[in-house]
């Protein structure tokens, strides 16, 4: 009687701790979809990845690259959270500045948008791509970015240089395949190419070969997800493939998307955490082994 009363309790304790351990892993997927991590109120997270390619010149190993998009301003990202953004963009250092695209929900609040980008300090630069919602209001953000320092590409490239060496930067206008594909096949022996565009399927439609890496926005996240595993809205005709973080195409090309910073429609997110993010560049794949 005894010895079957401790066989129980046994079990009984086991049972408890598989499912101690399995709430605690819970616990943890959650906080990793879920949690506002960053010290930035109103950036959710700092996302970091290291992108290897034997493509990029030596003198460019270790160039860092900051990317944010969708700030769809103020929306959910109010002035002070924009302070906040500059500031960690301060504290980043990157080499130079991406912006994805979505800026502002009306035009008054243009300049207030890109004088807090376009004053922080990025040695190579700052660079921007017009988004779907940026269409009606083209003129005054280019406008806008002129006075701030901020170029943008509209089916355009610019080079990046180091002393002898370079690096290409090359932007999509809006969602022409047509324009930008033609474009990169003139330049597929130009070395090491980054691609900025607004939708991330730009870089699996398009066929894009020559890209080394590309930059995207546009999915949110998701913005409202179920712990990061389904989202009802992707705005993306691949699901959840391009919807957040590094991600492939089927030629293997390097897509980061960036889950955005404002809200559009509701100005509510969910197990989608707003985010800048912070690229790393490295010529050897021993790196990102």
């Amino acid at each position: 009687m005894l010895l079957s009363s401790l066989k129980n309790s046994c079990r009984c304790i086991a049972f408890c701790n598989r499912v101690g351990v399995c709430l605690a892993l819970l616990l943890l997927f959650m906080l990793d979809s879920c949690a506002t991590l960053s010290r930035y109120r109103g950036v959710g997270r700092i996302r970091r990845y290291d992108i290897c390619d034997a493509r990029l010149p030596q003198k460019f190993d270790g160039f860092t690259v900051g990317f944010l998009s969708d700030t769809h301003y103020p929306s959910k990202f109010t002035r002070k959270r924009l302070a906040n953004v500059a500031r960690a963009i301060g504290d980043l250092s990157p080499d130079v500045l991406l912006l994805g695209g979505d800026y502002v929900t009306s035009d008054v609040h243009a300049d207030e948008l890109f004088v807090a980008l376009g004053g922080c300090a990025v040695p190579y630069g700052k660079y921007a791509v017009l988004g779907n919602h940026d269409v009606k209001r083209v003129g005054i953000l280019q406008q806008s970015m002129q006075r701030n320092g901020i170029k943008l590409l509209a089916d355009a490239a610019d080079t990046l240089r180091i002393d002898d060496s370079q690096i290409y930067l090359c932007g999509v206008k809006e969602y022409d395949k047509n324009v930008q594909k033609s474009w990169l096949q003139q330049h597929s022996d130009s070395g090491f190419t980054i691609l900025l565009v607004h939708t991330p399927d730009y870089a699996q439609d398009a066929g894009v070969e020559n890209v080394a890496l590309t930059f995207s926005g546009h999915t949110h996240g998701g913005q409202v997800t179920l712990l990061g595993l389904y989202a009802p809205v992707t705005n993306s005709r691949y699901g959840r493939r391009f919807l957040s973080g590094l991600n492939y195409t089927d030629r293997g090309i390097p897509v980061v998307t960036s889950n955005g910073l404002g809200t559009s429609r509701k100005k509510i997110r969910f197990c989608a955490p707003s985010d800048i993010i912070f690229v790393t560049l490295h010529c050897k794949q021993s790196v990102c082994d």
